[in-house]
C-alpha cells in the first residue's frame, strides 16, 4: 500500500535537485579565486531522464519508437570544461553564481511551502477538518 501520492515523492526528488544545485553553487562561489579551479553545474539531462522513467507512453504501431527512461534519481554534477574567465585559469563567474544561488533559494523555499502544505491539508483531514 502506498502512504503518499506521487505529488510528496516528485516534491521530495525536487528538493534533492535543489539541495545538490546549492551545494554546486557553493562550491563555485567558495573557490572563485582558487587558481584552475572548474566550476560545477547540476546535469538537468540526468535529472529529467530520471524522472520520466515512470512514463510510459501508448505504442500504436510497432515503428513508432519507445518512449521510456530511466529509473532511478540519478542527480550528478559535472565540471564546465573548456572555458576560462580569469589569468589563474579559473572560469567561476560570480555574479552569475550568486544569481543563480539566489534562483536556487527561490525555487527551494517555493518546494518547501509546497510540501508543508501538502502536510497541512494531510493533518486537517487526519484531525476530522479540525
Amino acid at each position: 500500500m502506498k502512504l503518499f501520492n506521487d505529488t510528496f515523492t516528485t516534491l521530495e526528488n525536487s528538493l534533492n535537485l535543489s539541495t545538490k544545485k546549492n551545494s554546486a553553487i557553493s562550491d563555485n562561489i567558495s573557490n572563485v579565486d582558487t587558481p584552475g579551479y572548474k566550476s560545477k553545474e547540476v546535469a538537468f539531462k540526468d535529472v529529467l531522464n530520471g524522472e520520466m522513467g515512470g512514463m510510459e507512453a501508448q505504442r500504436t504501431n510497432e515503428r513508432h519508437l519507445p518512449f521510456t527512461g530511466t529509473e532511478g534519481n540519478n542527480i550528478r554534477t559535472v565540471r564546465k570544461e573548456g572555458t576560462t574567465y580569469n589569468h589563474n585559469g579559473n572560469n567561476v563567474d560570480i555574479d552569475k553564481e550568486m544569481n543563480d544561488l539566489a534562483k536556487n533559494q527561490i525555487q527551494y523555499q517555493a518546494l518547501v511551502d509546497r510540501m508543508s502544505g501538502k502536510f497541512n491539508s494531510l493533518k486537517s483531514v487526519i484531525q476530522g477538518g479540525n
